[in-house]
């Protein structure tokens, strides 16, 4: 009886790294493919939509694809100096970042600051759930490192500026655009750049609450960046 039992663990251990190698099989294919072919659309954006039809079942996605070259230099610049200062010359991790994160974090005892960047927050919305789990950080740094050795920083911005959340059912910079200004993504200035840049960390909310003094002075502070924010 002992070694039955012994023998369907080993199955069952067996069977689930085989399973989690399928997986991140599954998961670097995406990446190879995106990599020459754009996203149409992502886990996060498959779980808002799948919450506004909840409240209207005809509820839709605003997104629409823009190409690198048709989105303004400000607005690119706006978004590494708002999310990802250091996005050029890390390999995905900003450490100093992190730690001073974790420090926070601890301090305050509750996860108010996360240190992610844009490789990141493009892994954990391309593929992942918002669930704050040890399963979900692991699986999130994979793909990280998955995104940074296929795809070149210029792909990884303009897939993130493309996919990202701007507000109610509004999704990548283009949509933003139309939505906030009544513009394309390659006409924003860099006072609305910088706008925009400081929603994306609670879009819904500043959809909402546009004139939110926290929102306007986030603004003025991106807008002081852009100048030095390096992009690819």
């Amino acid at each position: 009886m002992g070694k039955f039992i012994k023998r369907w663990c080993q199955r069952f251990i067996f069977i689930c790294i085989y399973g989690l190698f399928i997986y991140q099989l599954w998961l670097f294919s995406h990446v190879l493919y995106w990599n020459q072919h754009n996203p149409t659309t992502s886990a996060f954006m498959q779980h808002q939509l799948n919450s506004l039809k909840e409240k209207d079942p005809k509820a839709i996605l605003h997104h629409q694809w823009v190409a690198y070259e048709h989105i303004s230099i400000e607005m690119k610049r706006a978004m590494i100096a708002s999310e990802d200062g250091k996005f050029m010359q890390h390999d995905g991790f900003d450490y100093d970042a992190l730690q001073n994160a974790f420090e926070k974090n601890l301090k305050e005892n509750k996860f108010s600051v996360g240190g992610s960047t844009i490789s990141q927050q493009l892994a954990k919305n391309l593929f992942l759930s918002h669930e704050k789990t040890l399963w979900r950080k692991a699986q999130e740094a994979a793909i990280t490192l998955m995104l940074e050795k296929v795809m070149s920083k210029r792909r990884i911005l303009e897939i993130y500026l493309n996919m990202i959340e701007w507000g109610n059912g509004v999704f990548g910079i283009q949509a933003a655009a139309h939505h906030y200004y009544g513009i394309s993504a390659a006409a924003l200035t860099a006072k609305q750049a910088a706008y925009l840049a400081s929603m994306v960390t609670n879009p819904r909310y500043y959809d909402n609450n546009r004139a939110s003094s926290h929102l306007l002075k986030k603004s003025k502070i991106i807008l002081k960046r852009i100048p030095s924010a390096k992009i690819p």
